[in-house]
């Protein structure tokens, strides 16, 4: 009893630190973009690149090392992890840090919250999932919360500029086909695997547009070292091992509850520390998204739990 307290513990630590890494890690790579000049199709391959490996690494040391390799072996896996590097992986990646570095990180964390919504959607019009009272508030919460962040409560001038709009709402599309994707994979092998794979398949591709040796850092300040291993180790890598690991502890419901302190520390870490603007109705749109978080997380625990 005692240990699986203990172990439940652990599983809340991990999760709340996985979270708060990945919101606080969009914030430096704005500050990354804004105050740097970093560009962002450097900064995706670099960081699919090296925390796809470290992810990869922490399979072979601290799990099933064939899984790595095994995955290869089969042409429908194969081809799944493939797609999945590209159009899910890459494409989730590179349009996040787009709509930062046009916008800022909140909104960019908050757009990308949309995905939820969109699976509700997407699930329903296949008639795999049947429509409920819960999933219509979670939309209208979505649309709300999304005009009201996005306009100010005004429809005649947009808070941030169109690109960083688009880019935030490709990366929800991003994330859903993400999500939806994976799950068959996840089936055979583990999150490390397939997830590491992904990573490095996005950042391989992505390398021969925009190489990640072909940069100048030299003339950046050492602070700059310092946010940019923060966003590749503890934003992406250390990120999502501590969010995958809480699942041992953890039930999926709980683990995806506290994960809505991801936007809520992005949120936080750009309007503190980077000193962005946001008005009173930008906030009303963050509680309408949040809100909507909350009632996904709570639907789909209810749901596992009937």
């Amino acid at each position: 009893m005692a240990s699986n307290q203990q172990n439940r513990k652990m599983g809340f630590i991990l999760v709340i630190t996985g979270a708060i890494f990945w919101g606080v890690g969009g914030t430096v790579a704005q500050k990354l973009f804004r105050d740097y000049s970093i560009e962002v199709n450097w900064l995706v391959t670099t960081r699919l690149l090296i925390a796809g490996f470290l992810l990869l690494s922490v399979q072979y040391f601290m799990k099933d090392r064939d899984q790595i390799l095994d995955i290869w072996k089969h042409k429908r896996t194969a081809f799944q992890l493939t797609t999945f590097g590209l159009l899910g992986m890459l494409a989730v990646q590179y349009t996040y840090m787009a709509s930062i570095q046009h916008g800022n990180a909140a909104v960019a964390t908050l757009l990308q919250y949309l995905a939820p919504a969109m699976i509700i959607i997407y699930l329903t019009l296949r008639k795999k999932t049947v429509l409920t009272r819960n999933d219509v508030i979670a939309i209208t919460l979505a649309l709300v919360g999304s005009f009201f962040l996005l306009t100010n409560g005004s429809i005649s001038h947009l808070s941030v500029p169109l690109p960083a709009i688009v880019w935030g709402v490709l990366s929800a599309v991003s994330l859903a086909f993400y999500t939806l994707y994976a799950i068959s994979l996840l089936k055979y092998y583990d999150s490390l695997v397939v997830v590491g794979w992904a990573m490095i398949i996005g950042g391989f591709v992505l390398s021969f547009i925009h190489p990640p040796w072909q940069i100048d850092l030299s003339s950046l300040p050492m602070e700059a070292y310092v946010y940019l291993i923060f966003v590749i180790l503890f934003g992406t890598m250390i990120a999502f091992w501590f969010y995958i690991e809480s699942l041992q502890s953890l039930l999926p419901k709980e683990t995806s509850l506290l994960g809505t302190l991801e936007p809520l520390a992005a949120v936080l870490a750009t309007v503190f520390w980077l000193q962005e603007s946001f008005g009173i109705v930008q906030w009303l749109g963050t509680a309408c998204i949040f809100g909507l978080i909350l009632i996904l997380a709570f639907s789909k625990k209810t749901s596992k739990e009937t």
